[in-house]
């Protein structure tokens, strides 16, 4: 087993020392390789992922195959850009000098993958290792070990074999290749495993990038067009299943409204997935047993008197309904730790002041959701929390669009990617000082034996100027 692991990181590491990685047009052949492999094989990964979740082809492609591909195509687009030097100012003594930054691969990077979108989360940060010149060893998760073993009979088939090698197995056999040592290490998943990632890291200094998750919560003001928000609200806590890592995790709802934030639910949970949602083509299944008896605990804990709508299960199919609680106090075990499924705790609250208050005493989140027609409600909200990102009167746009930086904060993950994002984040940039050999007049003061005229005049000639400070003063 371990001889594996290291035959997979050294034949990558014998790949980028070839530097075959290096030159621009062969990152961009890659990238269009990819390109291809997600187009053409488009039905096999949806025929994987749905066996893995039964997950809608419809969902696969658009939360998944269309975002990767989005995110190729600005690679591709601007690559050579991202990769260009980049000059800096200079002071008196430099300015004979060249100062300026080379963006240069980082080396062999682990991307280990998530099985709640088993594609879009593996193969992503791939497209920031192959921008940024980097060669890649893929980690699928073993959970969704269908498309785990699509993606590693379809990479070698587009994709330089040594370079982007995919290593499959379980916990054993992460163990052992967390053994090896990488330039970077990418994981998605939970904030457990990201601290083992994070130890077994530390052991080589290896640098990390964690997209991890928590309790992402969701505030509802008192002004909103409520069939609105609980179609935005419910789509994205719905998708895949209830097993997204920036799926709203309970709802924060002003009072005067609460009432009409039920009705809603109920209303539109109805539009969307019929009188029986087991019956539903659309709605994805828990992902395996270990699962499905997690979050059955959690409805089995739970007063029923505080059940709005669902709580039906089959283990089985490994079947959840939709499940909706009102009345949640933070000591219901709903709220416990982040929930990962199809169930939604709404906690009543007086104003936006005291649904911050309950968020800050929570871990900082991966996500925040804000419904509210007021921009002063908003910015007040924005103002007192922190977390990963915010999208403001929807749910997980943040996360879908290449345009802006994705990634979590303390225990909800740490380094963020996404486009240009990705590529700096995989990419070291490389200071340089290019100095000529002449002009030796102008730095002979630094040299002993030291003298205050020298002092003086190094201290003109390198001491940055503030003019508005310096007329005050």
């Amino acid at each position: 087993m371990s001889g594996r692991a290291k035959e997979i990181v050294t034949r990558a590491r014998i790949a980028f020392e070839s530097k075959r990685t290096r030159p621009i047009e062969w990152r961009i052949q890659q990238l269009r390789r990819l390109h291809d492999m997600v187009t053409e094989q488009e039905q096999v990964l949806a025929d994987a992922v749905y066996k893995d979740l039964r997950k809608a082809k419809f969902e696969v492609v658009v939360s998944e195959l269309i975002v990767l591909k989005n995110e190729i195509v600005t690679a591709i687009k601007n690559v050579q850009s991202w990769a260009e030097q980049s000059y800096v100012s200079k002071n008196l003594i430099q300015k004979m000098d060249s100062m300026y930054m080379r963006k240069e691969p980082l080396g062999v990077v682990l991307i280990m993958g998530a099985w709640n979108y088993p594609v879009v989360l593996l193969l992503n940060p791939i497209v920031a290792a192959i921008a940024s010149g980097n060669c890649a060893v893929l980690k699928p998760s073993d959970v969704s070990e269908n498309t785990a073993a699509a993606i590693a009979k379809l990479i070698p088939q587009y994709m330089d074999k040594d370079c982007f090698p995919v290593y499959l197995g379980g916990i054993p056999e992460t163990t052992v290749l967390l053994e090896e040592r990488f330039d970077h290490i990418f994981y998605t998943g939970s904030t457990p495993v990201g601290k083992i990632v994070m130890t077994a890291a530390a052991k080589h200094l290896t640098p990390v990038t964690l997209e991890l998750g928590g309790k992402s919560p969701c505030y509802v003001g008192k002004n909103v067009h409520m069939d609105i928000v609980c179609k935005r609200l419910l789509w994205g806590k719905l998708m895949n299943g209830g097993q997204t890592c920036v799926a709203p995790d309970y709802i924060l709802c002003h009072e005067a409204v609460v009432d009409n934030l039920i009705t809603y639910i109920k209303k539109t949970l109805k539009d969307m997935l019929g009188d029986d949602p087991k019956e539903s083509p659309d709605l994805a299944r828990i992902v395996n047993d270990r699962n499905f008896a997690r979050i059955s605990k959690v409805i089995d804990t739970m007063p029923k008197e505080k059940l709005v709508v669902g709580g039906e299960r089959d283990i089985e199919t490994r079947y959840i309904a939709p499940t909706v609680y009102k009345n949640v106090t933070m000591d219901d075990e709903v709220m416990a730790s982040e929930i990962f499924g199809p169930i939604l705790p709404i906690i009543t609250v007086a104003n936006e002041d005291e649904a911050t208050k309950i968020i800050n005493r929570q871990e900082k989140p991966l996500a925040l959701y804000i419904f509210s027609n007021k921009p002063q409600v908003v910015e007040n909200i924005l103002e007192h929390t922190t977390s990963g990102g915010v999208t403001v009167n929807d749910t997980i746009m943040h996360m879908a669009s290449h345009n802006l930086p994705f990634g979590g904060v303390g225990f909800s993950g740490t380094g963020s990617y996404h486009g240009k994002w990705g590529f700096d984040r995989l990419s070291h940039e490389r200071a340089i000082c290019w100095r000529k050999q002449n002009m030796e007049a102008l730095i002979a003061a630094r040299y002993m034996p030291y003298t205050d005229k020298n002092l003086g005049a190094l201290k003109y000639l390198t001491t940055e100027k503030d003019r508005g400070f310096c007329a005050v003063m």
